[in-house]
């Protein structure tokens, strides 16, 4: 089974409101290959939501305490953040993975860059907190982006 970001199946579910669909997301849904989850909701926020991203590191900082996720406003929503992470690897470990398609640039779910924390839309390498925490506990995490290379290796 392969565990999707939730806007990536067409769910209107990011931060703004919208969704990110992807067609090869779609398919594997209706294939019953894929399942989808947005660690931000399981995490309590509501769509929309303001922006936030990661100060002063990336996912694994969050993890060990070393970095927090702010929201634009200055809010920090670090355990809401973890929350979602955790809940989504329990969900990971239920369906039994193979692997895992998350939303690139997100605090939460991006798999090889992220947003800067500066707020300008300025990327970084590095890893949302649930990323991480899958990565962490042996799940492959790929994105959207990479997805393809994933599907023809199998």
């Amino acid at each position: 089974m392969i565990l999707v970001s939730s806007c990536l199946a067409g769910l209107e579910v990011r931060y703004n409101g919208t969704h990110s669909l992807d067609d090869r997301i779609l398919e594997l849904m209706r294939e019953n290959k894929a399942i989808s989850v947005c660690p931000e909701l399981l995490g309590g926020f509501s769509t929309p939501r303001e922006p936030a991203e990661i100060i002063g590191g990336e996912g694994e900082d969050v993890l060990d305490g070393k970095a927090k996720i702010i929201e634009k406003s200055g809010r920090d929503v670090t355990e809401m953040y973890l929350k979602g992470a955790n809940l989504t690897l329990l969900k990971a470990q239920e369906v039994g993975a193979t692997l895992v398609v998350l939303k690139e640039n997100s605090p939460s779910c991006g798999s090889a860059t992220i947003y800067n924390g500066d707020f300008k839309g300025k990327k970084k390498v590095g890893n949302g907190v649930t990323s991480a925490l899958l990565k962490r506990h042996g799940f492959t995490v790929t994105s959207e982006e990479r997805l393809f290379d994933h599907l023809v290796e199998k």
